[in-house]
């Protein structure tokens, strides 16, 4: 067995004991620190994949941005550790089926498409480097994915918002 196999085996090791963890465990901070974990297990993981973008993108958003987001909103609203939290659903039906829409109207305009009579798809088959060819599969392979990454951050984004707009209410309440 190779170095390369052994590094690859404790990463691979790194993100599954850290992702049982998440699982398992019922503190929901240690678990926000078990999914870092994770996160720069499967980092390591792309960079022996040769996808050392991804594995550099994964930190930058993920680590970076929302799970520092997700520490932050835990520790302000840590105040409720002896209360059962419970966050309530509003207007489940029309979410549905707003959800619902809105995947048709994705899945229908990503098969519809016709992504070989794109120009600038001719220009990059040619390129060298493999930062186009990257760009060229993650828009037409990839597409589906790279939207739905882009939801869910949107999705952390708010979700922040209203963790941090309701503890900014309850330190006005308390004043």
């Amino acid at each position: 067995m190779e170095v390369n196999d052994i590094i690859f085996y404790i990463f691979g090791a790194i993100t599954a004991i850290s992702a049982l963890y998440i699982m398992l465990t019922r503190n929901i901070l240690y678990a926000a620190f078990a999914l870092i974990l994770t996160f720069i297990g499967v980092a390591g993981i792309y960079v022996f994949l040769g996808a050392e973008f991804i594995a550099v993108t994964q930190i930058l958003v993920y680590v970076g941005g929302i799970l520092i987001l997700l520490v932050f909103g835990i520790m302000l609203t840590n105040r409720l550790s002896g209360k059962k939290v419970v966050s309530p659903a509003y207007h489940k039906l029309m979410g549905l089926i707003v959800a619902g829409g809105l995947f048709a109207i994705l899945f229908k305009g990503i098969l519809e498409a016709n992504f070989s009579a794109l120009n600038w798809i001719d220009k990059s088959k040619g390129a060298e480097s493999s930062i186009p060819k990257f760009g060229l599969t993650l828009m037409t392979d990839y597409v589906l994915v790279f939207e739905i990454i882009g939801v869910l951050l949107l999705l952390a984004l708010i979700g922040a918002v209203r963790i941090a707009g309701k503890t900014r209410k309850e330190v006005n309440d308390a004043l």
